[in-house]
C-alpha cells in the first residue's frame, strides 16, 4: 500500500494510538462539563439553560487551539 501511495506521488500519514490529549474534543468536554458544574443546574430546564450558556463561552480561536494542540492543523480563515 505505501510504494502504492509515494508511486502516485502522496505521502501516508500515521496518527498516534488514541490518547484523549490528542483528541480536540476531550478538551471541550472537560471545559464544558466545569462550566456545568458551576452552573449547578438542578432542573431540566435549567440544564439546558446552563449549557446554552456554557456554548457562548467557546470561542473559535480556543477551538482551534484544541485542534492545533491535539497536533492535527486547523484551518485558520482569516
Amino acid at each position: 500500500m505505501r510504494a502504492a501511495i509515494e508511486a502516485a506521488g502522496a505521502r501516508s500519514l500515521y496518527l498516534p494510538a488514541y490518547s484523549p490529549d490528542f483528541n480536540p474534543i476531550e478538551q471541550a468536554f472537560a471545559k464544558l462539563k466545569a462550566l456545568l458544574r458551576t452552573a449547578a443546574a438542578r432542573t431540566v430546564p435549567d440544564l439546558w439553560a446552563a449549557i446554552r450558556e456554557a456554548f457562548k463561552a467557546f470561542r473559535p480561536y480556543e477551538c482551534r487551539n484544541y485542534v492545533a494542540a491535539a497536533g492535527y492543523d486547523a484551518f485558520d480563515p482569516t
